[in-house]
């Protein structure tokens, strides 16, 4: 097993001993758990992601294709 060196906090590093020790275990372990908790989930979407997966990209008819990216487009926006 290969080992990295993490830092933290000094109350989070004496959270993670207490518990710890009321787990019978060692830091090193939850830390490990955990980390490998994390990389079992899969990875969050973004926006983009998500309105790629949706279809909601380009999907109303008649507008600019460079909406998102020219300014121009953005001139006068949020002004009453």
């Amino acid at each position: 097993m290969d080992r990295i060196n993490v830092r933290v906090e000094r109350p989070v590093k004496q959270r993670l001993e207490a518990d710890a020790r009321q787990r019978g275990t060692s830091p090193s372990a939850i830390v490990r758990q955990l980390i490998e908790e994390h990389y079992r989930q899969p990875a969050a979407e973004n926006c983009l992601e998500l309105a790629e997966r949706l279809g909601v990209l380009g999907s109303i008819k008649g507008l600019p294709p460079d909406l998102t990216s020219n300014p121009r487009h953005m001139e006068g926006f949020g002004r009453d």
